[in-house]
């Protein structure tokens, strides 16, 4: 029976894949910064839950070793942990600023140096990085959140080739709009209606995007996602890139096939 590690697995997409892999006969160490608040995974046998903070390498270490006596091995870490900013970048504080790279970029590096000796002892594993179509294509006021999720992208192509040596995996999950709590729990808003230079752009910006939230057709279901990074882990090829959702195909596919002027004005004009 194969294990998976998953970071982030108190609720979305993260909560999705514990589900839907353990349904499917798979071991799931399923982390979260408040285990004792979680009363459905407890009850299920192959199920474990455990204290995990990417921004704590303490609880990383020791969540990883209690994963490993328990399981024997871990086959597949998923670095899904994170949350997203939406603001200006003049109002975002210094802290906002660093702790958006903490969780969404540096969490995910220090996760993926923790279970590489192991996976190197078992001569075989996998990783698998919950990026974004927001990786890949821009929209405005999400300057900080994009550029976590551009730099997974890099992280996660440019280190395949090492560990590619090492028999092990690296793939990359990248969802568009999905129904999660991403917008509430899992979203930092920073706006300043004193700072009136932007009221124009703001107001037209939130305006937008408020009527795209309410449409029933704008977002995924995370059991979308999770189905996805079911067949990442068990297709058995070395595809690196996955897309989910008709909304991340169409962005994706209109920025690789634009300049970026030509995208950029695509873009300003749906947000205006």
């Amino acid at each position: 029976m194969k294990t998976i590690f998953i970071t982030g697995a108190s609720s979305g997409i993260g909560r999705a894949t514990v589900k839907y892999f353990a349904e499917r006969g798979w071991n799931v160490v399923a982390t979260m910064r408040t285990p004792e608040k979680e009363t459905e995974f407890i009850k299920v046998d192959n199920i474990v839950v455990l204290r995990l903070d990417v921004e704590k390498q303490d609880t990383i270490q020791s969540a990883v070793a209690e994963a490993i006596q328990r399981f024997g091995t871990i086959d597949v870490l998923l670095n899904n942990a994170g949350y997203g900013t939406m603001g200006l970048l003049e109002v975002a504080t210094e802290e906002q600023i660093r702790r958006q790279f903490e969780v969404n970029v540096f969490g995910m590096i220090n996760m993926t140096k923790a279970l590489l000796p192991h996976f190197r002892s078992i001569q075989e594993g996998m990783l698998i990085n919950i990026s974004s179509m927001g990786g890949k294509v821009t929209f405005p006021t999400m300057s900080l959140y994009h550029s976590t999720k551009f730099a997974v992208e890099g992280f996660s192509e440019s280190v395949s080739y090492e560990l590619a040596s090492q028999n092990i995996k690296v793939k990359l999950i990248e969802p568009g709009a999905i129904h999660t709590d991403f917008g509430g729990r899992s979203m930092e808003f920073f706006f300043n209606d004193s700072l009136t230079d932007y009221t124009e752009f703001t107001s037209a910006f939130l305006g937008k995007l408020g009527k795209m939230e309410k449409d029933p057709a704008y977002a995924s279901s995370p059991d979308l996602v999770a189905e996805t990074i079911y067949q990442a882990a068990t297709d058995g090829t070395s595809q690196l890139r996955y897309v989910v959702g008709e909304d991340a195909k169409m962005l994706i596919n209109m920025k690789e096939n634009s300049d970026d002027e030509e995208y950029m004005n695509n873009i300003t004009q749906h947000f205006s």
